[in-house]
């Protein structure tokens, strides 16, 4: 199969003969930084030698990002260096706006054909949420991963549950069910959900921002750099998951095994992204699973939105050739090669044709389990585009640790504290 993607890059390519020249004569050469995991790296790898056969003009070095720190630290410490790349494509959007301010990325709506590329791979209404406050795009989306809800069917049906909890409500009937069905003393404990419970701001990127998102419509934490998520839908998933610890159905603790313990099936749910769905397929082939939208206060319409965990692609101002960056950057997001980012790296590239382009069908006949996240992609988010994300979440994970772990402070009180310190936080570092 690989081979065979390959040879299709090979043969058609993305230049058209009017690529970018070198007018003194000589090769220019490009750095390219993308994620240090074994997949994209192969990614990486493939995408390079297709570009250095059909640009000789226009050598391209790929270079993973070194591992021994957060990519944002590593990029960050690059910008004040300046021996950052010409371009990188593991973008976070929570550290956008440090690279910006600290002088780091060109904006890519200067090049004349930026809304011609964009708006034909990204919906308009997506994009838009990438847009910095001065009006400009540092960033093109290129992947997802929508965080969804995994469910163990055949835990499902031993537990006498015949439908996906849509609801909060239905959840916990879920889990009562659980707990009464499936466990007792002379049963192995089956838990119906659990979460890493330690306060580390990353980690509340799979409970809390997500089921927020879902909870509000997609609504931000931040509006114009002002904290706005101190509502009812906060609270809401607080109570949500403090529910879920005081009844029992999530430990309070983490499991740290070598093997996830769904896939052992010693859990009903899970909270990840489409990066489970290669987990499951390499480790646990027989489970009988499904992949499903988070679920949602009561009475709550519309679509369900989530947290998409978005890398995007940017290019540095330390570049000599912006122009044939540029060029590279296209190439880069060309539908063959988020053919391959399929794949090869089973992650869902950021397009509004992913269910109706015949170059993914193939994959999506393969892999009927991830055409539920290219279906969430729409209804997708990222990290607002604020300052101090990182010390806010900190602020976030404390209040959560508190209220929805060990039930030490009512929800309301826990937005309250929340909202406060961010409020504290981007004041003092304003």
């Amino acid at each position: 199969m690989r081979a065979g993607i390959l040879a299709v890059v090979l043969i058609y390519g993305c230049g058209d003969g009017n690529g970018p020249r070198n007018e003194a004569g000589g090769t220019i050469e490009l750095t390219y930084w993308p994620a240090p995991n074994a997949q994209e790296v192969e990614l990486a790898d493939s995408l390079v030698r297709e570009w250095n056969i059909l640009h000789p003009g226009v050598h391209v070095v790929m270079q993973p990002i070194p591992v021994n720190q957060s990519t944002e630290e590593v990029l960050l410490a690059a910008i004040a260096g300046k021996t950052t790349p010409d371009v990188c494509s593991n973008i976070n959007p929570i550290a956008l706006r440090d690279y910006v301010a600290s002088g780091g990325l060109i904006p890519l709506d200067q090049f004349p054909d930026f809304d011609s590329v964009v708006t034909q791979r990204i919906p308009r209404e997506l994009l838009g949420l990438f847009m910095t406050p001065d009006g400009h795009y540092y960033q093109v989306p290129w992947k997802t991963n929508p965080v969804m809800m995994f469910y163990n069917l055949r835990l499902l049906r031993a537990a006498g549950v015949s439908g996906i909890p849509n609801t909060y409500a239905q959840y916990f009937a879920l889990g009562d069910r659980v707990l009464e069905k499936l466990n007792g003393p002379e049963k192995a404990h089956i838990w119906v959900g659990e979460r890493d419970i330690r306060p580390i701001w990353w980690q509340r990127m799979f409970d809390f921002y997500p089921f927020y998102l879902a909870a509000s419509g997609g609504q931000p934490l931040f509006r114009n750099d002002s904290v706005a998520f101190g509502n009812s839908s906060a609270e809401e998933v607080f109570a949500f998951f403090r529910t879920c610890y005081a009844r029992g159905y999530f430990p309070r603790t983490s499991f740290y095994q070598s093997v996830d313990p769904f896939m052992l099936e010693e859990k009903v749910t899970h909270i990840a992204g489409p990066w489970q769905v290669a987990a499951i397929r390499k480790f646990a082939p027989a489970l009988d699973y499904s992949v499903e939208p988070l679920p949602v206060p009561d009475g709550r319409k519309g679509p369900v939105y989530t947290f998409g965990d978005f890398k995007n692609v940017a290019i540095f101002t330390t570049t000599k050739h912006p122009r044939e960056a540029w060029a590279f950057v296209r190439f880069l997001l060309s539908a063959r090669y988020d053919r391959l980012l399929l794949h090869l790296c089973d992650q869902i590239p950021v397009r509004g044709d992913l269910l109706t382009n015949p170059l993914f069908a193939e994959y999506f006949k393969n892999n009927p389990k991830m055409v539920r996240f290219a279906e969430q992609v729409p209804f997708t988010r990222g990290m607002d585009s604020a300052p101090d994300m990182k010390e806010i979440f900190d602020g976030i994970s404390q209040e959560y640790e508190m209220c929805a772990v060990y039930g030490t402070k009512p929800p309301a009180q826990a937005v309250r504290d929340a909202v406060e310190r961010a409020r504290m936080i981007t004041e003092w570092n304003r």
